[in-house]
Order: C-alpha cells, then sequence, then structure tokens
C-alpha cells in the first residue's frame, strides 16, 4: 500500500482479511442506516423543511438553505480530523455514539419550536445535523470491515435499501398520528413527529453499537489521537489535492463534491418544491414520499446487484444520466401525477447513485485509513459540498422561480458525469491493500 506523506506517526498496517462478517453483523450495521434515515426524511425532506420555511421562518427559503448550508460547514471541516483520529484510537463507535447522541438529543428538542423562533429553530437543526452527518463518517468506515472487496456494492446496497425501508417506516408512522390540518392541534402533532424521529433514531441504532466489531488496532496509538487525527488529515489533503499522490481518488472525490451537491439539494428542497409548484398538502406529501422511499429500496438493491456486476464507475455514470433527466423533468413538470414519475425515477437514483459511490470510496480506500479516508469522502467532499447548491437554490428559487432553480441544480449533475470519466477504477480481484486509483 502506498503511504501518505504525514507528519502524525504512522502505524503498520494489520494484515488484511477478506472473510466477510457474519450476516448478524451486516444486519446489524444496516440497521443504523434504517434508523438514521428517519432524521434524514422527517427533518431534512419533508416535515421539519416545510414546517421552519414556511411556519417558523415567514416563507423565507434562503433561511431553510442558510441552515443546511451552515451545518454541513461545520460538519465537512470537523470529518477528516475526527475520521484520523478514529482511525488511530480504533475506538470508531465511541465517535459514533456521540455525534448520535446529539443528532438525537437536538431533533428532539426541535419540540419546542414555534413560530418566529428562526434563531432557536436554525441552531437546533445545525446540531443534529451535524450530528447525523457526521456520524456518517465514522459508519461508513465500517464496510470495509464487514465484507469482501468484490461485495460492497451489494453489502452497501442493503444498507442504503434499509435506510429506505426506515424512512417509508417512519414516514406511515408520522401520516398515521398526523390530524387533518383543520385541526387546532395540526402544528402540535407536527413538533411530535420530530420526537418520533429522534426515538426512532436511537433504538435503531443501538444493535450497531453492541454487535459490530471494531477494527483490529493499527499499531502504537498516540499519545493525543485528535492531535494526530489533525495532522494526518493534513498530510492526507496535501496527498490527495496537492501532491496528486492518488489522482483517481482525488478525481472521484472532486466529482462526488459536485455531484453530490445536487443529491443533497433535491433532498433539502423536494417537499418545498412540491407544496409551491404543485401546492401538495403535508399528507400528500408524506404519502408521495412514502411512494418515493419504496423506488429507492428497489434501486438500493438492484443497483447494488449491478454495481458488483459491471462495476461502481459505470454505475455511477448510469445514475448520473437519470439525474440529469430528472432535472429537466422537474422543470417541465405541470400536473402532480408527472411529479410522481419524475419522483419515482430520482428514488431509484438517489439510492443506487449513493450506494455505489460509497463503493467505489471503499475500493479507493487504504485498509487502517477507513475513517480518515471516508472523513474527506462524507466530510470535506460530501458535507461540504451542501454548502453550495441548497443556498445557491434557496437564492436562485426566491429571485426567479422553483422550476428555474432545478436546471441550476441540474449543472452540478452534469459536470459530476464529465469529471468522473477521467476516474480510474481498481480492479476488483487485487488483493486488498494495493494503492488505490492510481
Amino acid at each position: 500500500m502506498q503511504s501518505l506523506s504525514s507528519p502524525a506517526p504512522s502505524a503498520p498496517a494489520p494484515p488484511r482479511h477478506e472473510a466477510p462478517a457474519s450476516r448478524w453483523q451486516i444486519l446489524a450495521w444496516t440497521l443504523f442506516d434504517f434508523a438514521n434515515t428517519a432524521f434524514s426524511v422527517i427533518i431534512v425532506t419533508v416535515i421539519y423543511s416545510r414546517y421552519f420555511t414556511h411556519t417558523v421562518a415567514g416563507g423565507r427559503r434562503w433561511l431553510w438553505g442558510l441552515a443546511v448550508s451552515l451545518s454541513m460547514i461545520f460538519a465537512a471541516l470537523l470529518a477528516p480530523p475526527l475520521g484520523a483520529a478514529a482511525d488511530f484510537s480504533r475506538n470508531r463507535k465511541r465517535f459514533l455514539l456521540l455525534f448520535t447522541i446529539v443528532s438525537v438529543i437536538a431533533t428532539a428538542m426541535m419540540f419546542f419550536v414555534r413560530e418566529g423562533m428562526v434563531l432557536t429553530g436554525l441552531l437546533l437543526f445545525v446540531a443534529a445535523n451535524i450530528g447525523f452527518e457526521g456520524g456518517l463518517v465514522f459508519y461508513d468506515a465500517f464496510l470495509p470491515g464487514i465484507t469482501s472487496r468484490n461485495s460492497y456494492g451489494r453489502v452497501s446496497g442493503y444498507g442504503f435499501a434499509m435506510g429506505y425501508a426506515g424512512a417509508l417506516a417512519v414516514l406511515l408512522i408520522v401520516r398515521m398520528m398526523l390530524p387533518d390540518a383543520a385541526d387546532p392541534l395540526y402544528l402540535f402533532y407536527v413538533r411530535l413527529s420530530f420526537v418520533v424521529a429522534a426515538v426512532f433514531f436511537m433504538f435503531f441504532s443501538l444493535p450497531l453499537f453492541f454487535f459490530v466489531h471494531e477494527p483490529p488496532p493499527a499499531g502504537e496509538r498516540p499519545p493525543s489521537v485528535l492531535r494526530a487525527g489533525i495532522a494526518k488529515s493534513a498530510g492526507t489533503f496535501r496527498s490527495l489535492f496537492i501532491k496528486h499522490e492518488h489522482p483517481s481518488l482525488a478525481r472521484f472525490l472532486i466529482a462526488f463534491f459536485i455531484y453530490n451537491d445536487g443529491i443533497l439539494t433535491v433532498i433539502a428542497f423536494a417537499a418545498i418544491f412540491a407544496g409551491e409548484v404543485l401546492h401538495m398538502s403535508d399528507a400528500a406529501i408524506i404519502v408521495f414520499f412514502a411512494i418515493v422511499q419504496t423506488s429507492a429500496v428497489a434501486g438500493s438493491l438492484v443497483f447494488g446487484v449491478i454495481t458488483d456486476a459491471i462495476g461502481p464507475k459505470k454505475t455511477i455514470t448510469i445514475t448520473l444520466c437519470i439525474w440529469i433527466a430528472i432535472a429537466m423533468g422537474a422543470y417541465l413538470v405541470q400536473t402532480v401525477g408527472q411529479f410522481y414519475i419524475v419522483a419515482f425515477a430520482a428514488g431509484i437514483a438517489i439510492g443506487s447513485s449513493q450506494s455505489a459511490s460509497r463503493s467505489l470510496m471503499a475500493l479507493l480506500t487504504p485498509r487502517t485509513q477507513e475513517a480518515e479516508f471516508f472523513g474527506f469522502y462524507d466530510g470535506l467532499c460530501g458535507k461540504a459540498s451542501a454548502v453550495v447548491g441548497p443556498l445557491v437554490y434557496g437564492i436562485v428559487a426566491d429571485l426567479t422561480n422553483e422550476r428555474f432553480a432545478t436546471l441550476v441544480i441540474g449543472a452540478f449533475f452534469l459536470a459530476g458525469l464529465i469529471l468522473m470519466q477521467g476516474v480510474k477504477e481498481p480492479d476488483r480481484t487485487t488483493p486488498a491493500g494495493t494503492a488505490p486509483g492510481r
């Protein structure tokens, strides 16, 4: 394995074990996806995004874009050094538990956010989303340790499929508890849905902490894992983007930065688009997204198999072409029925593109540095990408209209597609631990 230049102490990599973990460990790992998507769908996508925009912020969409962007900035800055620190300490579950608790508590406290409480609502969302997004760094880093290289696509797809199944389950729970919009207690039950999301997230995340094994120690532990993590991540950044020691990995991360920006913007504004452009009610939007989650489950499972068959790079190329068509379709859509078709395709694309991206990153990542490299993937190039798209969409939508804003986001998918063509996919039959992506 090619070493990364860094002033931090480095340790020899232990032998890479390709034998997959038990099915129960894989199930426990995927249950975390089942759990945390409750936050994503209820808070980011369907309920809190509309509640904050219309009830709390008085219809100012740019404030929601600002909230998303701020949370992603902080998560992006924290992820690489904490990921490297987790590699040194070999205690990823402790970091993951901390971020999960922060997200769960802040999400539950959103129950107390009422009309006009813009700063409180914004700060609670920022804290909750930092916890959610920051935890993904450590969660994703478990993937290479629970399955073999030629099954990354399938197991990653299982995780995303479980995630969308969890989203479907929590949407159905919230749909059953919400009364008619004319009910005087309607907003109370809307706020109660935030507590439901928090409890769902915490409960179903527990199996990972009890049953998924930590990786073996990677040599001697440095005196300060945080200081070593900061130094190591700085060295990794120089290695990737200044010294160009891993050109394919760096190019993939840049491409991911751009096209993931488009995906995260779609997630953040899909419900707002449905309400503003097609005048769909909260109840209709919940049913609508339940259907979308079903297509996302199918997309994750089917494209997980396709990824293992044709490779993640070709799979990502296919899904980005679908995303470009989706952006054009959203611009042209006139009826709710047409929007269902567009959104069904988006469900398939979102599950498949995220699953294939995680698989390609796992292939490109050196052993014993999974959390560090996934810190750049999930953090610097994943979360930081959401700083641009949501804010751009919110500003363009406020200055022009929602339709034109979707075309602007479509350009992100096109740029990502072009950059992906220069990425060299590693040979999945090559022994693990070789240098990634030359």
